[in-house]
This record gives structure tokens, C-alpha cells and sequence, in this order.
């Protein structure tokens, strides 16, 4: 199990992140691990914990743990104005986000990044775009 410790750093945090690889699999379980150590985390962008690489952790409404790898939002339906917390910026900050998005993103199976593509809704998209927004260097 490896904790690691969240990065502040705006110059980390607003850089975008390179495309993520297989050979991330360790950064992938370093952030299933911080991420159940912290209290009521939902979701963990790698550049959070310092790896400028664009993969996410995240659970969904189950409770079950995931990573995405790549993930790139094709389509976003009924957008509303959200307040979002974030454990590495101090105060929330209002966004736009959909309820409805369609993802293309890649999930390491044995080793190798598999291609996926996934429907999600409300509060899972909306991990799903904050995590995406980290990717990019958004500094939300």
C-alpha cells in the first residue's frame, strides 16, 4: 500500500498532463490507496499526487473502485451550474457540468490499456469531468 501525500502546487496542478500509460499501473494503485485514505474522497486525479500522467481514480454510486485512463469527454447533455470542493484547492469554486456525458477512455486488463467507451450520469459524471478537468490543467 503506498499513501501519498496531495500536492498544492498550482505550478503541478495547471500543467496538463501527458498521456498515461500502461507502465502507470503503480501511479494507478497509489491512487486507489490515498484515495481510501482519505475521508470521504470520491475521486483522485494522478497530478494530485504529483504524477503529471492522465489517469483518475474514482467510485461510483456502489462504492466500487475505478480507474480511467485517457479519458475524453465526446458529449455532455444538460448542463447546470455545480459548486465543487476539491481537496487540493481551498475554496469550491461554481462550474458547469453535464448530467449526461459519453467517455472514450482506456482501463489497464492484464497488463494493457483496453479502449472503453461509457454512458455516465449525475454524480459519477460529474467526478468524471472534474477528474477530466485535472487532466487538461484546469485548476478548479
Amino acid at each position: 500500500m503506498a499513501i501519498k501525500e496531495l500536492v498544492h502546487d498550482e505550478a503541478v496542478l495547471s500543467t496538463p498532463c501527458e498521456k498515461a500509460t500502461a507502465e502507470d499501473a503503480q501511479v494507478a494503485q497509489d491512487l486507489l490507496d490515498t484515495m481510501a485514505s482519505l475521508d470521504e474522497a470520491a475521486c483522485l486525479h494522478a497530478n494530485q499526487i504529483g504524477v503529471t500522467h492522465n489517469l483518475f481514480a474514482y467510485v461510483d454510486e456502489k462504492d466500487k473502485q475505478h480507474v480511467m485512463f485517457n479519458p475524453v469527454i465526446k458529449l455532455g447533455l444538460a448542463a447546470s451550474k455545480q459548486v465543487e470542493g476539491c481537496f487540493t484547492h481551498e475554496e469550491p469554486v461554481t462550474v458547469t457540468r453535464y448530467d449526461r456525458i459519453k467517455v472514450s477512455y482506456e482501463e489497464l486488463v492484464d497488463g494493457k490499456l483496453v479502449p472503453r467507451k461509457g454512458d455516465f450520469r449525475g454524480w459519477v459524471a460529474q467526478l468524471i469531468q472534474h477528474m477530466a478537468d485535472h487532466g487538461k490543467g484546469k485548476f478548479i
